[in-house]
């Protein structure tokens, strides 16, 4: 049975000191060593910040599928691939700003997964219109092609008592970290990194999430990118930690 090992991680585009934290994100990516990643906040215009951290691990070959912001050009979400088959990769509008892609993913021994990348909402008193997110997001999903497991990555900006979090277990979905720990982590946003441009609205939380459906089952699932530089404690490679999964297929 497929073994894959797959990860979400907020990289915060080139705000926050990002000339001082690039080392960082590209060392953290190295160490992550993704199968299959969601990456949120990137720039693709001029810094083409998937394809950099691609090249971080040099002997994989990733495949960049990109979903950009409809009112962010050259700003938005990618997925980075490095196994199987991919076969599709398609792209639905969350409002004016937001997106959700989807990939399948053919396996070896002809296994598919549904990978699927999203960035919701970002106001914290604002639950409802995540949950409108989320719902649309699970009617996509509901419509598509039948696969054999459903991963969905992405920094949802919910605390696991949101509705929108009730919203995905209700359709059958399972956060991975939970079901290796029996709880969320206890905070994937802030990191701690300080900078004029940081982003201080809201109460540090779990934000992010790698949710599983179908047969898949999760075996380790922990928080990486959680270092700050070591003459630094300011400093890190971005201001959400990354959450990395080893999951199985079938």
């Amino acid at each position: 049975m497929p073994t894959l090992r797959i990860a979400t991680f907020n990289i915060r585009n080139i705000n926050d000191r990002y000339e001082e934290r690039r080392p960082l994100l590209l060392e953290a990516f190295a160490a992550i060593d993704p199968d299959i990643i969601g990456l949120q906040e990137v720039t693709f215009a001029e810094h083409d910040q998937d394809d950099l951290l691609a090249q971080a691990l040099p002997a994989r070959t990733y495949r960049s599928l990109r979903a950009e912001s409809p009112k962010f050009r050259g700003f938005g979400n990618a997925i980075l691939c490095a196994v199987g088959e991919v076969q599709t990769d398609e792209v639905l509008l969350l409002g004016p700003s937001r997106t959700v892609q989807r990939t399948m993913v053919v396996l070896p021994g002809q296994k598919t997964v549904w990978f699927v990348n999203t960035h919701l909402h970002h106001k914290p008193l604002e639950p409802e219109v995540r949950s409108a997110q989320v719902s649309a997001l699970l009617r996509w999903m509901s419509e598509a092609p039948i696969a054999d497991a459903t991963i969905i990555t992405g920094d949802f900006n919910m605390p696991s008592h949101e509705p929108g979090y009730a919203l995905m277990e209700a359709a059958s979905f399972r956060s991975s970290y939970r079901m290796v720990h029996g709880r969320e982590p206890a905070v994937t946003w802030p990191s701690g990194i300080q900078a004029t441009t940081m982003d201080t609205e809201g109460e540090p939380n779990c934000l992010d999430y790698i949710w599983l459906s179908g047969s898949v089952t999760a075996t380790s699932a922990r928080v990486a990118a959680n270092e700050p530089a070591a003459n630094d404690p300011t400093l890190y490679p971005s201001d959400h930690f990354a959450l990395v999964v080893e999951v199985v297929v079938g």
